[in-house]
């Protein structure tokens, strides 16, 4: 498989998050879809795509060090100035259903880890995110 795209990443990023706990829930799906149409890191994208790259995140999930592979992949192709969005993708996926799962708070921390993002940022994105989904009752 080629080095996917920085679009390619950024979906990998969500993907992970969604599957960390191995139920990619309705809400999850939906949210990725979402920020693929919605916000403007992917304005470029074709959103036709989606579900063949979140596909090929799933195949190369399935090797042995599949999740090292995805970080490094992520690491690697991701540019340092999209770090912060990379880390508030996965937050949002995370956040979307109400309820965060061991797996997903270990996605995060390898994610922040592997992106080196600072504690400050990292609280920023979290908070907003939170706020974001808040409900009334």
């Amino acid at each position: 498989m080629s080095s996917p795209s920085v679009h390619e990443a950024l979906i990998y990023i969500m993907v992970v998050t969604s599957a960390a706990d191995r139920d990619m829930t309705d809400e999850e799906l939906i949210r990725i879809g979402n920020i693929v149409r919605t916000w403007p890191v992917f304005v470029d994208f074709d959103d036709e795509r989606l579900v063949d790259v979140a596909r090929d995140c799933q195949m190369l999930l399935q090797q042995g060090d599949g999740l090292s592979r995805v970080l490094s992949v992520i690491r690697t192709v991701v540019p340092k100035r999209l770090h912060d969005t990379a880390y508030a993708l996965s937050f949002e996926v995370a956040a979307v259903d109400l309820e965060m799962r061991l797996e997903e708070l270990r996605i995060l921390q390898l994610l922040r880890e592997a992106l080196a993002i600072e504690p400050p940022v990292v609280e920023a994105i979290e908070r907003a995110a939170k706020a974001r989904h808040r409900m009334l009752e």
